[in-house]
Order: C-alpha cells, then structure tokens, then sequence
C-alpha cells in the first residue's frame, strides 16, 4: 500500500540520483547526501510491488577532469576509465541497487545529448550570443575559468582561479582576476571574440514561478524551496550551454569546431541516454507518460540545475514530464570540518568496504541516522561506534539473537505453537501492525532519519517484550507460556526482516536466510503470522559485532595525519623581517662549541642541560628548550654545536643558562640544532 494519496495516481517511478564526477572516488557525504536516502526509497518502492527504475551514472566530462589528466600526464579518457570502475564497484558492494550505472562518455549518450542539442536548436529555444573570452595564444585555445589564475581583487590570494578564490570563497569572472596567467602555459591570456549558445531562463521564468513557488510550496523541502526561491525572485538569466573545450559532447553544428556541450546540460541528459540504453524502445513511457513519477536525489549544491535547469531543459522540448520532487539533503561533515576532496579530508567508500568488511550496513544505518535532511550534519567516528554498539548490537542485534538462541535452546530451532494469548501479547500483536505505515510513510515523505527510527522503535518493543515476559524463566515451569511468548518474539523478527531491507540489505538477508522465510513484501508485514508452527529456523548467527576502540583510535589518527600533512602542505616561509645592517650582526657573537654532557633538567618536561667545549677552557652550561624533540640527550653527546655566546647569563629552573643554542623550526613545528656540515674548531666564531 502506498499510504500518501498523491502517490496512488502513479503507476511507474523513474528514480534518479545525481552523477558523481568522475575524477575521484566516493566519499560518505555523496552517500549521505543522495545514494543512501535514493537507495532506501528504491528498495522500499520495490518491496511494495512498486513498477520503478533506479538510475545512476558517472559524470565524465568537464574542466576538472582535464585539469587531473593534464596533472597525471594521461588522457581525460583514461581519468574517467579508472574512476568510474571505482565508484561503480564501490556503489555495488555498499548494496546501492541501481537498476543501471552508465556513464556520460558512452557513444549512446553523445548520440542522445547532441540530438538533444540538435532539436532545441532547430527549434530555435536557443539564443546566440558572441563574447570576448580568454584564449592563449601559446597553447592555441580558449581558457575554461579554471584554467586561468591570477591574483584575487578581493583577499590579494595570489593562485585563486577564474572562477573562484578557494582563499576567501569569492566567486569571480576571469576577466575580474589581477594579472591572469593560463594554467596551460603561463602565458598571459588575451580577450578574443567567440560564440555561443546560451538556454533563455529568464523567458521560463513565468511558468517557473507559476510551477515551483505556487505547486509545490506544500510538498517541496524547505531548503529546496527557498534556494529556488531566492534564484526565481533575483531574476533568471540566459545561461551558457556551450563551450570551448575540447573534452565532452561535442556541439553538432557546422560552425562550432572546438565547442563542446557544457557540462551541466549534457549531464542530465544522461538519465536519459541511461533509460534507453537499459529499456530500448521501452524508454519513453518513463520520461514521457503522466503516471510516472519523476523523482530526483541530489544534494544541495545541484538544487538549481535539478529544480530549474533541467526542468526548462525538458520544458523547452515539450514532451518530458517534470519532477515530481527533488528531495536534496544539505551537507554532511566529518569530525566537525567541511569534507574536502582536494584536502583528502574525506571517508572514501573504497578505503572504507577494505578497512571494514562486512560492515556495509553499519555504514548504511550512521549515515542514515544522521542524514543532513534539513541542516548540515556532522559526521565522527566515535559516533559510528555508538551507533554500531549502543544500537545495532544492543538494540536490533540483540533481540534477533535472543530470541532465536532462546527458541533453539527450548524448542529444537522450531517455531513453536501460539497457545492463549494475554492482554500483554494482543497489545504487542496489535502494535506490530502499524508498523508498516509508520515506516512507509516517512519514506515516501523523504523523512528517512524518522523512517529507520520507527523499524528501530520496532526492535525497543520486541526487546520490552521478552524483558517483561521472561521466558528464559517460563520454560520449566510453564512451556506453553514459553511457546507463545517466543512464537510473538519471532513474529517482531520476521517483521523486521521486511522493514529493516530498504536501510539495512544485508542484514535483512541474513535475518531471511536464519529464519528461513519466503520472500515477502511490505503488504506481508504487519502480519503476526509471517513464521508457521514448526518452521525449522537455521543456526543463530550474530548480526552485528562489537567495534572496539583501538579500531576506532586508528580511523581517528587517520584523519589527523590528514590534517598534519594538509598543514605541512599548505606552509609558507614566514615573511622576511625588516632590513639590518651589517653592524647589527656583528653584535651576535656566534660560535661553534661540542656537547660534553647533555640531560634532561629535572621537573621541566621541555628543557635539556647542555655542557660545551667552547675552546676557552671552560666548559659552558646552556639550557635550551628542545627536549620534545630530543629524547635521547645522551645521543647528542660529541656533535657540535652553534651557540650565541653574548647573551647575558639567565636562570632556567634553577639552572643558570650561559647562552642560547640555535635551532631552526620546521614547517611542521619540529626544533632541529643547526650543527656545522663538517668537524672546524671548537670557539670559532660564525658569521
């Protein structure tokens, strides 16, 4: 049953999430965001019998991918090649059931994308316009913005690009940049005169507003309503479909060598060229016929293209059905920091299917369980494990266990008999029943946090049951009694098999596969009969395992190694002091001395004692504060030294320090002694 009215006048579901770009593998807030909630809506439309198409795909063209291929020394060809196979792969074995996963540099998808084109040309909904663009002469092309950096007018962030500044997170045009360079050959750019298509917005503008703003305030998700709001109300602009670059559809006019399609036209489209690729003939009835109902997962930063482009897309064509809705989550986070996929501060999916095997539904439940639906959200690892343990294990795997290691061990692994029932066990029995409906209609309203909350609410009340009704105690005194409580508990199991397989697939595989049940669907749950008397269940299995801290310890100094090298990569030599002269320097009496002794000073954690051969005699005593780095002083014993010998003496925990031993501070705040490349003479100055 479908439990929204709206929803009962479809008779088909054409289900898309969006492309991930082809230049990287798959990070957890791609499947926060869109991959798991678009899953759990697929699954759960199929388990009610449901006719629905799940659609994903690479997005294989663009700028970044020929940046990454220029980088690497290889073809954009081969960048997509080796990323698609990942994210494909790891899509799989996450138990993310597309009914395909193509990919936009296919020869069926140019072919759909360029008549695509094609059609809105000949039917003039295009309008030309001629621009003057960067090209460099050097390199002989135009320049896409991120292949132009120049100095930000804003921050004065010297590599900021042409359409960015990543230092202070201004948008920019090329043309704004302080002394643009290209990124191909260093050369400065020059303006030159060229043409392109561009979709008129501002001519749909009329119906967007009449579509969006007024019929679907009601059913759209306030974040996707108020950023298509606030675009519709600011006024619409005609928008590039166009060009230069050699990378991507290629645009099919004679005057247009070296245009490709741009990217944010050609993608979209690739649900498209998917659907025929995977039905044939059969494609249009999901594109094109009223019952079908077009749903869109995507993430925030897609809302425009998928709440206003797209539709004009399909508007101006005049025979596609628009979006029905467009369910985007906002960000996800991780350990309280933006994820960043050029700052490798990120959980990438493959790394994550390697490092814990069989896991796959652990990281189905946390990332729907903390699903950015309405605000950013916030990923950490130590919240993974409590989810894991406190719920998982202690929740839903507990009472699964319980309950069949309870029927194994009084009743031969059977099913046993329902014998006379108490208020107790009809009010479970009754409350079983409206579990369905708790759950589906949350799903079919997008709120999937709500949805996997109410089947786990599902497990609370199995676990209350057997907690007030003890049957571990029953049996020897009362079997019959025993029976039944544990004929209800494995009632609540069998139920959950079938609500818990749109969040969790693997464990409602081996939940079906312990209790050796048909294949059911959802209109099969709420049902307290779902296990026949004597119906042999198979030996108990563990659902979930613990996850201790050590494993999670490890994750943890993952990130932060990330962090350390994120920061050694982004150091700078410290500016250059004011100018001095040459008689400043020489009041620093420098000089070279070995170490006799070295040791820690006692009760200061930072400091070593050093004892010097300076060359008069008389052994000096300096105390420098480097003992973090240097934790065996014995070791330091016989290397020399360098030492400024005219500081006035000074007491350091007790201990009078004649002088100060140079170090210099490495980039990741290490102290390294400055120490003289070859053996010279102990008190000769430096300088």
């Amino acid at each position: 049953m479908i439990y929204t009215e709206k929803d009962k006048k479809f008779k088909r579901y054409t289900v898309t999430s969006a492309l991930p770009y082809a230049n990287g593998p798959v990070h957890i807030g791609h499947l926060a965001g869109v991959y798991v909630p678009a899953d759990i809506y697929v699954r759960y439309l199929r388990a009610q019998g449901e006719e629905v198409m799940f659609i994903g795909g690479s997005d294989e063209h663009g700028v970044p991918i020929t940046i990454k291929a220029r980088k690497e020394g290889c073809t954009p060809q081969d960048i997509v090649d080796r990323y698609h196979k990942v994210i494909k792969e790891s899509f799989a074995e996450l138990g993310i059931s597309f009914d395909i996963y193509s990919r936009t540099s296919s020869k069926e998808h140019h072919e759909t994308a360029a008549a695509y084109f094609k059609k809105l040309y000949d039917e003039g909904k295009f309008i030309e316009k001629t621009s003057m663009q960067y090209y460099d002469e050097e390199a002989g092309q135009f320049l896409a913005d991120r292949y132009i950096t120049g100095t930000c007018p804003h921050c004065g962030n010297d590599h900021a690009y042409g359409d960015q500044c990543e230092a202070c997170g201004t948008s920019l045009n090329a043309t704004d940049l302080i002394n643009p360079k290209s990124a191909l050959s260093g050369a400065k750019p020059v303006l030159k005169e060229t043409k392109h298509w561009f979709l008129p917005l501002d001519k749909d503008e009329p119906w967007l507003r009449q579509w969006i703003l007024e019929s679907h305030k009601e059913d759209w998700k306030t974040n996707v309503y108020g950023q298509c709001k606030s675009w519709i109300d600011a006024g619409l602009q005609p928008r590039a479909v166009t060009r230069d670059l050699d990378w991507g559809v290629k645009v099919p006019l004679e005057d247009a060598d070296g245009k490709v399609l741009y990217v944010w036209f050609d993608a979209p489209i690739g649900y498209i060229s998917f659907t025929k690729q995977l039905k044939g003939d059969d494609w249009e009835k999901w594109w094109k016929e009223q019952d079908t109902k077009l749903v869109h997962f995507i993430g925030k930063d897609n809302i425009v293209f998928h709440c206003i482009i797209f539709p004009s897309m399909l508007h101006a064509d005049g025979s596609y059905i628009l979006p029905d809705n467009v369910p985007a989550n906002e960000f996800l986070n991780l350990e309280n920091d933006k994820i960043s996929t050029s700052r490798n501060w990120a959980v990438w999916l493959h790394e994550y299917l390697r490092e814990f095997p069989g896991k796959q539904d652990v990281l189905r439940y946390t990332l729907c369980s903390n699903a950015p639906e309405t605000k950013d959200n916030d990923f950490t690892w130590k919240d993974f494990q409590i989810k894991n343990n406190s719920e998982l294990v202690a929740i839903l795997g507990n009472f699964v266990n319980r309950t069949l290691v309870l029927t194994h061990k009084f009743f031969e692994g059977k099913t046993p008999r329902r014998g006379e029932l108490s208020d107790l066990d009809r009010q479970t029995i009754a409350e079983i029943a409206t579990y369905p409906e708790r759950v589906g209609r949350s799903i079919e309203t997008y709120r999937f946090r709500e949805a996997l909350a109410e089947m786990m609410n599902l497990a609370r009340l199995g676990n209350k049951y057997l907690t007030e009704t003890e049957p571990w105690k029953l049996y020897k005194s009362d079997p019959e009694r025993t029976g039944t409580v544990l004929n209800i508990a494995l009632q609540i199991c069998a139920n959950l098999a079938v609500l818990c397989a749109p969040f969790l697939p693997f464990t409602a595989d081996k939940m079906y596969a312990m209790m050796n049940l048909r294949a059911m669907g959802w209109q099969d749950a709420g049902n307290a009969d779902l296990l026949m008397e004597g119906q042999t269940l198979e030996k108990p299995e563990l659902l979930f395992e613990q996850i201790d801290d050590a494993t999670i310890e490890a994750q943890v100094n993952k990130l932060l190694e990330t962090k350390r090298q994120n920061e050694l990569n982004a150091w700078q030599p410290a500016e250059v002091k004011e100018n001095v002269t040459i008689d400043d320097f020489s009041r620093m009496d420098i000089r070279v001395a070995t170490v006799l002794e070295c040791c820690k000073v006692p009760k200061a954690d930072k400091l070593l004692q050093f004892k010097l051969d300076d060359g008069t005699g008389t052994p000096r005593t300096i105390v420098s504060g480097i003992a973090k780095y240097y934790t065996d002083p014995a070791a330091l014993v016989g290397k020399q030294v360098c030492f400024i010998a005219n500081f006035p003496p000074r007491k350091l925990k007790g201990v009078e320090s004649q002088g100060m031993i140079l170090s210099a501070e490495d980039k990741d705040g290490r102290l390294v002694l400055i120490t003289p490349s070859q053996p010279v003479t102990n008190g000769v100055n430096v300088g």
